[in-house]
């Protein structure tokens, strides 16, 4: 296979993401997300906070952008389930990379993720988790109470104080509350068909 080919069906593969959902919403009661829309936000949420904590903000991008993608092969495997399959999230990255021209640079990055011992990768950690607060958020506003309980959980989970402080500012806010404020040219009427 040339590297074109190989380039391509690593895109090919990395589209199943938009397929691939979250499994942990089944024991959440509800709520839709897919892989792809989790790591999309993460990515923003870790870049912002990397500006945020004056960090590499490339650093945490490639950390948050790949720190999921081996579910291509391993699916997402909620918490329960990891109580009883155990995942080998390493081979499947190093397969999944294998023979594409930035492998070296990725995998080096997700090791370091994986390790949470630099800022970056703390910044990273928590981006994935307070993904996790603002979709449980979402849901609590929605109506689902089991979602509070989640939060709660996961609030834990949080390392970096930049986070922390994110999180209490995530539950005091309504998910809809940022298009209230919007300027609305339909609303007042100046809006002209």
């Amino acid at each position: 296979m040339s590297d074109i080919d190989r380039v391509v069906n690593f895109f090919f593969e990395v589209g199943i993401l938009q397929h691939v959902r979250r499994s942990g919403n089944v024991f959440l009661g509800s709520g839709e997300q897919t892989v792809a829309s989790h790591i999309f936000r993460t990515v923003l949420i870790g870049y912002t906070m990397a500006k945020m904590a004056s960090a590499d903000p490339l650093k945490v991008i490639l950390m948050t952008l790949f720190h999921d993608v081996e579910e291509t092969r391993t699916g997402d495997l909620n918490y329960l389930q990891q109580m009883y399959v155990k995942s080998d999230d390493e081979r499947a990255l190093k397969d999944l990379l294998d023979g594409l021209p930035m492998s070296d640079e990725v995998y080096s990055i997700i090791k370091e993720y994986s390790a949470a011992e630099t800022l970056e990768a703390k910044l990273a950690k928590d981006a994935d988790t307070l993904e996790l607060i603002l979709f449980l958020k979402e849901q609590m506003d929605k109506g689902n109470k089991q979602a509070e309980n989640w939060i709660s959980a996961a609030k834990k989970r949080l390392i970096t104080t930049l986070a922390k402080e994110l999180a209490i500012s995530i539950e005091k806010t309504n998910y809809y509350d940022w298009w209230y404020g919007i300027r609305n040219d339909w609303e007042n009427g100046t809006k002209k068909w």
